[in-house]
């Protein structure tokens, strides 16, 4: 089955895993399979005055709608783009007084649609909206609760003249949106901002091993065309080649977790059991629990004690960084690394995610020197784990590259901004604005080595120079928040 845009894959049903993603052509890595907009999005209820409500792009200056003073645009090009969208929301606003949370903001703009175009496939989609898999049957007694308490809400915002819709149709709508919402990232990729449908999305099939990824695509803001200044999208890659009749696949978590873990996360917010070769036969659990080997092997009760100190280290950082108290966090990073390295092994996911927690805070301080030595350990791990073409690869490598640059370390540094752009290119695309800063420094650096290997001590003279008169780029506050998950699941 194919329709408007979709002619290169199709739906199919399974036995077990219900319907999933096929490719009707062969693909190459970095080739986008498809693109989709959003049947309906919105932006998350603590950054509606700072995010676009069109195009999801952060902002300085934004246009605040007149009517309901709710909605804020980029300029009149994403408000005009908005209209057909924010209309009803905008009177329905003012009616009642108050913008609703994100949710029952979401459930309404999708019944508007619903209303506009009846319940029958949209253009471009390959399956209706009342098809989407909703799981409510599945939900515990919390989800329930919250679902009722959405339902209420929603009927109270929901005004007596526009369509009335039965209750279970609400309901599953709810449950839709819990299950499928996808997770809407600013420009840079870096900060979850919103929540979408997509329905073709929804059908590509996880596996913690991908043959696909996602990436969030905001448009084109130098175009003034409306059509492309705002054309926000979601875009399926390939990630390795995929031959015709291939199930496409995507992964709903991160990678670097036991397949335990992973499977455990997956069943509580997806209900369901993956049964993926990796989960299957704990591919890559052996490095992730690495310890050391030859003749100072440590014994399983110090292993045992080592992890969990990393467990209990790990809880007190998370509490040192929401208040902003980065020595702390740098102090109790070096005091677990003392104690994790004569007994872990260096793809162990213990001892990277202290590397990477340090590596990303000392960089914020400026001692660039000691982020960069961790920062190489962090990504020399991932490489033995990770997919080579995974996306959260690529940003740990760009992150690398960017502090050995800052620490002067500019061979190094050089190499792995190129390797990130590698990867990148792949999962992102070139028109992806995180690439379009990857190729800058890709270029910089590429200057800065070809001066270095002419004349060393000139090049940091040069260096010294330049850090005196301009206060060097500071990197951005570490975030508490792991990098925006696929799927946006409420907690």
């Amino acid at each position: 089955m194919t329709k408007g845009g979709m002619e290169s894959v199709e739906v199919f049903t399974t036995e077990g895993k219900g319907r999933g993603l096929k490719a009707q052509k062969e693909f190459l890595p970095g080739d986008v399979i498809f693109a989709e907009p959003a049947y309906a999005a919105v932006v998350f209820d603590s950054l509606t005055h700072v995010i676009c409500h069109t195009c999801f792009k952060r902002q300085e200056r934004l246009h605040r709608c007149g009517q309901c003073k709710f909605a804020y645009y980029c300029d009149r090009t994403c408000q005009r783009a908005a209209w057909l969208n924010h209309k009803n929301e905008c009177s329905a606003i003012k009616r009642h007084g108050k913008a609703p949370t994100e949710n029952i903001r979401l459930a309404a703009r999708i019944l508007w649609k619903m209303e506009r175009e009846g319940s029958g496939l949209s253009e471009g989609c390959l399956v209706a909206i009342d098809e989407l898999q909703n799981h409510v049957e599945s939900f515990g007694e919390e989800e329930k609760r919250e679902l009722r308490t959405d339902v209420e809400s929603f009927l109270e915002f929901w005004p007596p003249h526009c369509q009335q819709f039965g209750m279970q149709l609400i309901s599953h709508i709810f449950g839709v949106i819990s299950c499928n919402g996808f997770t809407l990232s600013d420009q840079r990729g870096l900060q979850a901002v919103g929540v979408g449908i997509f329905p073709n999305l929804c059908q590509a099939n996880h596996d913690c091993w991908p043959n696909c990824t996602v990436v969030f695509n905001n448009g084109n803001h130098e175009a003034v065309r409306s059509m492309f200044h705002t054309q926000m999208r979601i875009e399926l890659r390939a990630l390795s080649k995929i031959s015709p009749g291939d199930e496409l696949t995507v992964s709903y978590v991160d990678f670097l977790s036991l397949s335990e873990e992973r499977r455990k996360q997956l069943k509580k917010q997806y209900y369901f059991d993956c049964t993926c070769e990796h989960c299957k036969k704990q591919l890559k659990d052996d490095l992730m629990l690495a310890v050391k080997t030859g003749e100072s092997k440590p014994s399983a009760d110090t292993v045992k004690e080592v992890i969990q100190l990393s467990k209990d280290t790990l809880e007190k950082i998370n509490k040192a960084r929401m208040e902003g108290q980065y020595h702390e966090v740098v102090k109790l990073c070096r005091d677990c690394l003392k104690k994790q390295e004569p007994v872990l092994g260096d793809t162990n996911i213990y001892l990277l995610r202290i590397l990477s927690i340090a590596s990303e805070v000392l960089s914020y301080l400026q001692m660039f020197e000691e982020a960069a030595d961790y920062a190489k350990r962090m990504v020399d791990g991932y490489l033995k784990i990770y997919h080579p073409n995974n996306a959260q690869l690529g940003m740990a490598v760009m992150r690398a590259g960017v502090t050995h640059w800052h620490a002067g370390l500019i061979e190094a540094g050089h190499g792995l901004i190129c390797k990130a752009y590698a990867i990148l290119l792949i999962t992102h695309g070139p028109s992806h604005p995180i690439t379009k800063d990857l190729e800058v420094m890709r270029v910089q650096t590429e200057m800065e080595l070809r001066m270095f290997q002419q004349n060393e001590f000139m090049y940091y003279k040069m260096r010294e120079a330049a850090l005196k008169n301009q206060k060097i780029q500071v990197m951005p506050e570490p975030s508490n928040e792991n990098a925006p998950s696929l799927f946006h699941k409420k907690e």
